[in-house]
């Protein structure tokens, strides 16, 4: 197939910022911007910073490339969430590549809490998150994916999907995960041993001091979830796991779920 845009012109750039503390709050230190990619930074009024991820180009597709990096200096607090959720277009061949870099100092907190990723048909997302985290960090990570817009009824037909986890805490490797989906992804997620039908999914990671001592209270926060979902503990970390044929309802399941975690209302985009 021969490409409808060349090379040169899909959209590359990303997002650096840098929060510290300082009198008493997190503020903002450092931010960079390129490509299409903007940072705004919203007031919370309260100790932590809250920075929201914006992609102007509205979408991304095949040879787009997207960089983050999220550091979180000794004993600031900060969360990071997107303005709305990542679409995922059509590819003549070459990957979608999301990367995310967080570095999380001492004492330091870090809620990286972006909305979904829909693949649209024909996607190719290839998505790869990475943390460094001090031994007493504390790391709430949620990513999700939805495979085709449900209120539409879409069916997704052939897509690739590439989504790599490798969290380090202390510079010992803690968690590392590799997920890919490819061919008829509709088909794939059928099986009732890989997704039994789900068209959305999500999981998310708390890695923090005393963290499996949470375990029962994160089991009670799903137990009136529509997702089939579960959530073990171990290793000074939780992680839970969504699935549901729906992706509205996985969002509230979500959404229930990261507010009993935080102990904090979501950021206001996941509201609008």
């Amino acid at each position: 197939m021969v490409p409808i845009m060349p090379g040169y012109v899909r959209a590359r750039g990303g997002v650096r910022v840098r929060f510290a503390r300082a009198g008493g709050r997190t503020v903002r230190t450092e931010l960079a911007e390129s490509g299409g990619f903007r940072a705004r930074f919203p007031n919370t009024f309260n100790p932590s910073c809250e920075a929201v991820l914006i992609n102007t180009g509205g979408g991304m597709t095949g040879g787009d490339a997207l960089a983050t990096c999220i550091t979180v200096e000794a004993g600031a607090a900060a969360v990071v969430t997107t303005q709305a959720a990542e679409k995922i277009y059509r590819s003549q061949g070459p990957a979608t590549e999301v990367s995310t870099r967080l570095e999380i100092g001492a004492g330091a907190a870090l809620h990286w809490l972006p909305q979904e990723a829909i693949l649209f048909g024909q996607a190719h997302l290839r998505r790869h998150l990475e943390a460094a985290m001090a031994p007493d960090a504390t790391l709430i990570a949620c990513e999700s994916v939805y495979f085709g817009r449900s209120a539409m009824g879409e069916v997704l037909d052939e897509a690739i999907l590439r989504d790599r986890w490798r969290i380090r805490r202390g510079g010992r490797l803690i968690f590392a995960e590799d997920v890919r989906l490819e061919g008829r992804v509709a088909e794939i997620l059928s099986r009732p041993t890989i997704a039994g039908g789900a068209r959305a999914v999500a999981t998310v990671l708390l890695v923090a001091p005393g963290a499996p001592e949470r375990l029962d209270e994160a089991r009670a926060a799903l137990v009136d979830a529509v997702s089939e979902c579960g959530v073990s503990g171990f290793d000074g970390m939780l992680i839970a796991r969504f699935l549901c044929p729906d992706a509205a309802a996985l969002r509230a399941d979500l959404a229930r779920f990261i507010i009993t975690l935080t102990g904090a209302a979501l950021p206001r985009s996941w509201q609008t």
